[in-house]
């Protein structure tokens, strides 16, 4: 039977009817019924213990809406006293009364708001409108639904659909009715840990009384975390103080409790469990649920939606536990990619990794260690945390990239689960070795420190060469275009930037041997100082030049700006992002932003002039101190100048070839809409390189590119993303978690600056005042304008060589990174102290 013909048998009589029973309903009627709803029936149909119930549907909500006029448009305090005092109709009153005495006489119900827009994949909306409990009597069911209509419009409510970019014209809300269950204990289980992300661990709240008292958090339940084959793994007893219990005639009160034992046995958890796992396996995902235990010891689902904070698991064909680092947090881009920016990052990485010499298939394809979840990159890190090489070298790496994930790399050292496979080094050191050898990478580091100036004139000279071998090509085909792009990457920017690495490597190997060479181990804020006023850094220099623009440039000196620069953007690797010289009003924005500036020591020349003074300064001193070997000293620190600057070519390199290839993807994608096998020229950047190929040959795609927008848009509003992931959904920095709270991070640029603080989720747009604090989740090159102008860094992700990092020293503002929880632990307009040689951040 169709679900139409199932609506209408089950309608009471008339086109007009508004009453549904929990039977009849699935998840593909939302629109009609709203979200909790369609799964209470999903879960009657799959013979889940549900109490007994109908549905009043939204066709009664927009009758009602129908005679007051849209609510949408009214202030919420107005809409929700409008629907509070609105007469229901008499047929329609009359067939919620008879589908209630249908239940019982005058039984106890529960009335419960069901939302269009609720239990949906991407946002619960858990707690946004009104339950009411124990409600008896025809006239206070009615009276419930109203009220249920009415908190459609609660404050929380309007607020948290805005937030979820829901058009608040097009929700109503359907009501649920459903027997009151004779409750002895009620609470909620995750059937995946909510905090940790283990999909295989049943977390449960419970306490005795109504389940309001646990979701409303007036008691201290008891808490338990159950593995799925119910063994108890975590038992905390809540002091459950109170209970709220169904009150004779209607209603609920609160009754004082004096119990210390656990209101659950471990049986009864296991059946809860067993229950957990039913729900979960028909739904296929993890659920957050109500549940209720009656006087008779039968368990009752009263609620189930899914679990939409938990963060996706990438896919992978290998067995057992796999362990995955975000290269988007090594990066410093906390939004995803698009689809298109995923290929380019996967044809980079291959590109990159056969030009060190490391055999496998197609580079189109991506190394084999390259996966993706939730639109973002994760290389999985297993073989490293199982040789002895890897957990020597990658934690090493990590310190200078992004220290928080160095440390949760280290404690993952001592799960069982990531033991050694073997404890020989050879194997590993001479795959390294071999990798080094194949692009010379120890002469070319060694070369960089006899000849600095000479190595880097080289290194910018592969930038040209990339530069002029990227162009365009006119008269190409779409499928040339293609394949040009690989050629961008196989052939012109990967082999040129893997011999630009070296020269970089030779600066930062230098950085680190400074201690040992200076002979004060405590030395390394003072040789971060030297770090200041960097020359030859291209991201700098692109800084400075839109300073200078701002301050005494014209409109013919920002299109020669953005004739040089325009192939940069904010989330400039992902080249699905439009660059600057295709909408350069971020550009424009910046440069009126710093004109409104009045504060002319902040004037970014002379912050710059000054940090080169520093450095200069504090040559002289280390120079000294390091006595006999005073002269070595101060080589090797102007060599550091000479090439820790060119930090930034490589990824320049990479950022430009991105470009190029989205010029050529820009041409595709035009041939593509044209032919109708997508929507639009833009559609392209949500299919990857494979998928364009097909739509080539004349594959229609258009539903696959509006779903994955879709997507795309989704994971824009995450708010958090892990930077270490294990394959059963693990958060291992979740697990290991300080729980003092303290603002602590890494140490990244030294100084002490109190001022008030600016959080910044996206710059395009954004305005920070002179002196400011930037709070960031992590930085890119698009982000640096804002650098001129603040007076310090605090940022979620990164370490001490990490782009912030780095280009925060150069400016001289003091910055600590991997600041767990920033962006939410600090607020605008609250006065910070950040500390940047010791890596902590007050917050007054």
């Amino acid at each position: 039977m169709s679900t139409g013909q199932q609506q209408g048998k089950h309608r009471a009589s008339g086109a007009e009817g508004v009453v549904l029973d929990l039977a009849v309903l699935d998840g593909g009627m939302g629109e009609l019924v709203g979200g909790k709803a369609a799964n209470l029936g999903e879960l009657v149909k799959a013979g889940i213990p549900v109490p007994l119930g109908f549905c009043v549907t939204t066709d009664a909500y927009r009758r009602i809406t129908d005679v007051t006029g849209p609510v949408s448009e009214r202030d919420p305090a107005a809409a929700r006293e409008l629907l509070r005092s609105a007469p229901i109709p008499a047929d329609m009153a009359e067939e919620i009364v008879s589908a209630y005495h249908a239940l019982g006489d005058d039984v106890p119900v529960a009335v419960r708001s069901s939302a269009t827009a609720e239990d949906l994949p991407n946002a619960s909306f858990a707690g946004q409108q009104d339950t009411c409990l124990n409600v008896v009597g025809a006239d206070a069911v009615l009276d419930a639904v109203r009220r249920c209509w009415a908190s459609l419009w609660t404050d929380r409510a309007v607020s948290y659909r805005d937030s979820n970019d829901i058009d608040q014209s097009t929700v109503r809300l359907a009501v649920v009715v459903q027997r009151m269950v004779d409750v002895d204990v009620a609470g909620v289980m995750f059937t995946a840990n909510p905090v940790t992300g283990t999909r295989s661990e049943f977390v449960v709240d419970a306490s005795p009384g109504l389940g309001e008292a646990v979701v409303s958090g007036v008691v201290n339940p008891d808490h338990f975390v159950v593995a799925a084959d119910g063994r108890v793994l975590d038992r905390r007893l809540g002091d459950k103080l109170v209970a709220i219990r169904a009150k004779a005639g209607g209603g609920t009160e609160h009754v004082e409790l004096s119990t210390k034992d656990a209101c659950l046995t471990d049986e009864q958890l296991k059946l809860l469990v067993k229950l957990g796992k039913r729900v979960q396996d028909h739904y296929g995902t993890p659920q957050d649920t109500e549940w209720a235990l009656d006087d008779k010891g039968e368990f009752w689902l009263t609620q189930s939606r899914p679990i939409t904070t938990l963060y996706p698991i990438p896919v992978s064909t290998e067995d057992g536990v796999r362990a995955y680092f975000s290269a988007n947090v090594a990066q410093g881009l906390f939004c995803p990619f698009t689809p298109a920016g995923l290929a380019g990052m996967r044809l980079a990485m291959g590109a990159g990794a056969k030009a060190f010499g490391f055999a496998f298939g197609d580079p189109v394809d991506g190394p084999p260690v390259f996966t993706e979840s939730g639109g973002r990159i994760y290389i999985d890190i297993t073989s490293a945390l199982r040789n002895p090489v890897g957990r020597a070298l990658v934690p090493r790496m990590l310190d200078m990239m992004e220290s928080r994930s160095a440390e949760v790399f280290r404690q993952l050292t001592e799960d069982p689960r990531f033991s050694l496979t073997t404890t020989r080094r050879g194997p590993a050191l001479r795959r390294l070795i071999k990798a080094a050898l194949h692009v010379g990478a120890p002469f070319r580091a060694a070369h960089a420190l006899l000849r600095p100036d000479a190595m880097r004139a080289r290194a910018y000279g592969y930038a040209e060469e990339i530069d002029r071998l990227t162009r365009t090509r006119p008269g190409l085909t779409p499928v040339q275009r293609l394949d040009f792009v690989e050629h961008i990457f196989e052939d012109v920017t990967m082999p040129r930037v893997v011999r630009i690495m070296p020269v970089v490597l030779g600066g930062f190997g230098l950085i680190n041997a400074m201690p040992k060479l200076i002979g004060d181990p405590d030395c390394t804020d003072d040789v971060r100082v030297v770090l200041k006023g960097m020359p030859h850094n291209v991201t700098t220099e692109m800084d400075l030049e839109l300073w200078r623009i701002a301050t005494s440039g014209s409109d013919g000196d920002v299109d020669r700006f953005l004739a040089r620069y325009g192939h940069r953007a904010v989330a400039e690797i992902d080249l699905g992002v439009p660059r600057w010289s295709e909408d350069p009003t971020h550009v424009r924005g910046m440069i009126a932003n710093y004109r409104r500036a009045e504060a002319p020591g902040w004037a970014a020349d002379k912050q710059f002039e000054k940090g080169v003074a520093e450095a200069e300064a504090m040559i002289s001193r280390l120079t000294r101190r390091a006595g006999r070997r005073g002269w070595l000293v101060n080589r090797a620190l102007h060599r550091i100048r000479a090439l820790a600057g060119v930090r930034e070519l490589p990824k320049y390199c990479l950022v430009l070839a991105f470009a190029r290839a989205r010029e050529q993807l820009k041409l595709v994608g035009a041939e593509l809409a044209a032919s109708g096998v997508v929507g639009e020229q833009d559609d392209v950047f949500f299919l990857d390189f494979h998928e364009m190929r097909e739509a080539l040959r004349g594959e229609d795609f258009n539903e696959t590119a509006t779903r994955r927008r879709a997507d795309y848009d989704r994971e824009q509003r995450r708010r958090h993303v892990p930077r270490l992931l294990l394959s059963d959904g693990t958060e291992p920095e979740a697990v290991c978690a300080a729980v003092d709270g303290a603002l602590t991070g890494t140490a990244a640029s030294p100084g002490t600056v109190t001022g008030v603080a600016r959080v910044v989720l996206d710059p395009i747009g954004a305005e920070l005042h002179p002196g400011e604090i930037l709070v960031a989740p992590s930085t890119d090159p698009g982000w640096t304008p804002l650098f001129l102008t603040a007076g310090g860094l605090v940022m979620e992700m990164g370490g001490p060589n990490s782009h912030g990092a780095v280009v925060a020293r150069e400016y001289g503002i003091p910055a600590v990174v991997g600041v767990a929880r920033a962006t939410q632990e600090i607020v605008t307009g609250q006065t910070i102290t950040v500390h940047g040689s010791s890596g902590s951040v007050e917050v007054s």
